[in-house]
């Protein structure tokens, strides 16, 4: 029976510390991950952009662009979840990190058995995020359309003094026949009555002046 293996999650380690980035990056390769490695903030940032890893593995302490700084701009810049490698008695900057996208930390001397463990959960918390500000982004774009919908059911009640389950089913038909979403052509009518009522200060005034 054929199996099908899920896609190896792409992680990014960064530490300016070689024997540790080698370390923990073995490990990780071993456990079957696509490890992608950088020494420096500078060095990983471009990469990170590039092609977002599923998770970074990011030192806390490094010359020049630090972890937490570095975990920053990966949230603002590509929305790219972070796990923190500190040492002990950091729990502050641990803390920080978390405003900035941080799921997770490992402490220093780090063990290769927690390895593996530290990052699953983390990467669990990560896939847990996304698919909340994905359910978020969905809620929004449908609570938009509702209102639109609903916008344009009133004008047209207003326009051909109607009842609602009228005009919305003279809406709903029109958008079918046309093979088009209802929010799409309820967006147009609004559209067109505001380009309408635009004219109204013009004609007033023409009014005002005979």
């Amino acid at each position: 029976m054929n199996t099908k293996t899920a896609p190896s999650r792409r992680l990014l380690v960064v530490d300016d510390d070689p024997l540790i980035l080698s370390f923990v990056s073995s490990v990780l390769k071993h456990a079957g991950y696509d490890v992608v490695q950088a020494n420096s903030g500078e060095e990983a940032l471009p990469l990170a952009l590039e092609n977002p890893p599923d998770l970074a593995l990011l030192d806390v302490t490094m010359p020049g662009m630090s972890g937490i700084e570095l975990a920053q701009r990966l949230q603002e810049e590509g929305a790219v979840p972070s796990m923190i490698l500190s040492a002990h008695g950091q729990m502050d900057i641990v803390k920080e990190a978390t405003t900035y996208g941080a799921v997770g930390y490992l402490v220093k001397p780090v063990e290769a058995a927690q390895i593996v463990p530290a990052v699953e959960a983390a990467l669990a918390r990560a896939d847990d995020i996304r698919r909340l500000r994905r359910s978020e982004i969905n809620l929004t774009a449908a609570l938009a359309a509702g209102r639109e919908t609903s916008m344009a059911v009133g004008l047209l009640m207003a326009r051909y003094q109607t009842d609602r389950d009228t005009a919305f089913e003279v809406l709903r038909d029109h958008a079918r026949s046309h093979r088009r979403k209802i929010n799409e052509v309820a967006n147009e009518l609004l559209k067109a009555e505001e380009t309408l009522n635009a004219f109204r200060p013009s004609f007033l005034e023409q009014g005002r002046n005979k």
